[in-house]
């Protein structure tokens, strides 16, 4: 694992709202998803704050009369996020550094009874069985085949919300999901649009279902 890898949320939650220089500022869940769909399409935690500070530098060049509007949204640093990932992947490879999990062994256990408990409440007793027979301590020593174990726990329970969620409820989570994005759609690549809007109606379902997340980036 990288340096910082399950502190990709945060890390880049706190550097936006220090770039945006405002104090407290809660995310919204079109922001949230955007983060989720960088990191899983692997984009390098650095890539994302350079492009934050590249994108808000280049607001604040603006004259006055074009910074009225406060930037209140992560989906507007995309573009300058998508050319820093490029310049470093057009580098040399760095080396990746090993570091010390964030969490303790105690930690993940608790998570994952936290979670086996909360699937089996919403009726989900066979999922909750999946993740209560990993091996924590063993699994502890390799988090990234942890990480991978539990995205295949968490795919699963997703394809059966979907499969369960009504034409409405579908339609719905689009809707919410185009308003939020119209401001920054032409900032976005079809990929990256298709890959937010996964993203988003993922995130949208777990939370309609009160169902948590699996990722131990949720830790």
């Amino acid at each position: 694992m990288t340096e910082n890898y399950f502190n990709y949320f945060t890390e880049i939650e706190d550097h936006f709202r220090q770039a945006r220089g405002t104090g407290l500022f809660l995310l919204s869940p079109l922001d949230w998803a955007l983060i989720e769909a960088w990191k899983n399409g692997g984009v390098p935690l650095e890539a994302v704050l350079r492009g934050i500070d590249s994108a808000f530098e280049t607001w604040r060049k603006k004259p006055a009369r074009a910074r009225i509007h406060m930037v209140n949204s992560i989906a507007y640093c995309t573009q300058a996020i998508s050319q820093e990932a490029q310049a470093l992947a057009d580098n040399a490879p760095v080396a990746k550094k090993e570091a010390a999990p964030p969490f303790s062994l105690d930690d993940v256990r608790e998570f994952l009874a936290r979670n086996a408990a909360a699937l089996v409440k919403a009726g989900h007793q066979d999922i909750a069985l999946t993740l209560e027979a990993l091996d924590a301590e063993a699994l502890y020593g390799d988090l990234e085949q942890f990480e991978q174990r539990l995205t295949a726990i968490e795919e699963k329970l997703i394809a059966r919300l979907k499969s369960s969620a009504t034409e409405e409820q579908l339609f719905e989570a689009r809707r919410s999901l185009d308003l939020q994005l119209k401001p920054y759609r032409s900032k976005m690549s079809s990929e990256q649009l298709s890959m937010l809007e996964k993203q988003f109606l993922e995130r949208r379902l777990l939370e309609a279902a009160s169902l948590p997340r699996l990722s131990l980036f949720y830790l």
